[in-house]
């Protein structure tokens, strides 16, 4: 398998910003293949979905309001040649949620997509293991979930784990100091980054899981008008250019449609072009090139999201959270 610090030019692929999920799929065959993508009952998640069922995989949609699953259920059930869908419950920010999600999976899996998140929470919130809950939701309840499944995933053979992270990681490496905000001051946007920097810094460590046949990966899915958006002010929307000063919603020339969202995090979990790449983070259906991270930089990943000792680290303070919280592994 591929190594990101052996790696020469950047692996490069047919498809761009504007294709979508289900191109990215086109002619593939997932028959026999099972899923499982987190949050996705909507926005991006749903395109995954729907893209992974109608190629013929099985897929579970584990989302905290399984109920909000139905309509998509549904019409995956009238196209013949999808896989079945099926919504279970899980709340990542809950540990005895995840082990019980765990408890629930019998027999291999072949893709799990980590797409669910949350952003730029307005205050400070802690689960109940005192995480800031951007980082417990984003990264600690999918690195649960992803240890609780490797014996499924390995079962798979060639298993495939996708991270959906974003370019706000670039400007906010992992604070080992202090990453639950109990000393410095809260900051919605520098918790949001940090969250998404650990994604990364999984998918870097879980390169000990190469030898399984487990192969992990990163993905910045773009700008895409989704629930992510949930917990921003008016004000912070208007700055986006997302909203006019009415309210009215605004979709700025730069952004994607949640189809073409979800491409990336497709082709991550299911293309035979990455058959193999570990550990590596992707945007527009690149590999991304490794830059400074500051806010200037626009795109590429962080330095500091790919350091294999800062990835060590974080796997090791995850794992050391997982016995506190009472969670138990499959």
């Amino acid at each position: 398998m591929s190594d990101p610090s052996s790696r020469g030019p950047v692996l490069r692929t047919p498809f761009h910003a504007r294709t979508t999920a289900s191109q990215v799929l086109e002619g593939i065959d997932l028959t026999d293949r099972h899923a499982v993508v987190t949050g996705g009952s909507s926005g991006i998640g749903a395109e995954t979905v729907r893209a992974l069922a109608t190629a013929g995989a099985a897929v579970t949609v584990a989302t905290r309001r399984p109920e909000l699953a139905a309509p998509l259920i549904k019409e995956l059930s009238t196209v013949p040649q999808a896989g079945p869908v099926q919504a279970v419950e899980l709340d990542l920010a809950d540990m005895s949620s995840v082990a019980s999600f765990v408890q629930q999976w019998h027999g291999p899996l072949d893709m799990l997509v980590g797409n669910a998140g949350i952003m730029a929470l307005p205050s400070l919130c802690l689960n109940d293991q005192g995480w800031e809950l951007q980082l417990a939701t984003n990264f600690l309840g999918h690195f649960a979930l992803a240890t609780g499944l490797h014996q499924a995933l390995r079962e798979a053979g060639e298993a495939r784990i996708v991270m959906v992270s974003s370019g706000a990681h670039r400007k906010t490496p992992f604070d080992f100091a202090d990453p639950n905000f109990e000393r410095r001051p809260y900051d919605p946007w520098s918790a949001y980054g940090q969250s998404k920097t650990a994604n990364v810094l999984f998918t870097c460590g879980a390169r000990r899981w190469a030898d399984d046949g487990i192969i992990a990966n990163s993905v910045n899915p773009g700008f895409i008008i989704t629930n992510l958006q949930r917990h921003l002010s008016d004000e912070a929307l208007r700055a986006a250019g997302v909203t006019k000063v009415d309210g009215e919603l605004v979709v700025p020339a730069h952004f994607k449609s949640p189809a073409q969202g979800a491409s990336t995090s497709v082709l991550l979990a299911a293309s035979p072009l990455v058959r193999g790449v570990t550990g590596l983070y992707f945007e527009d259906n690149q590999e991304a090139q490794i830059v400074r991270g500051d806010a200037d930089q626009t795109s590429g990943v962080a330095a500091h999201a790919l350091n294999r000792d800062s990835a060590d680290r974080l796997w090791d303070l995850a794992e050391s959270a997982l016995p506190q919280a009472g969670y138990t592994r499959q």
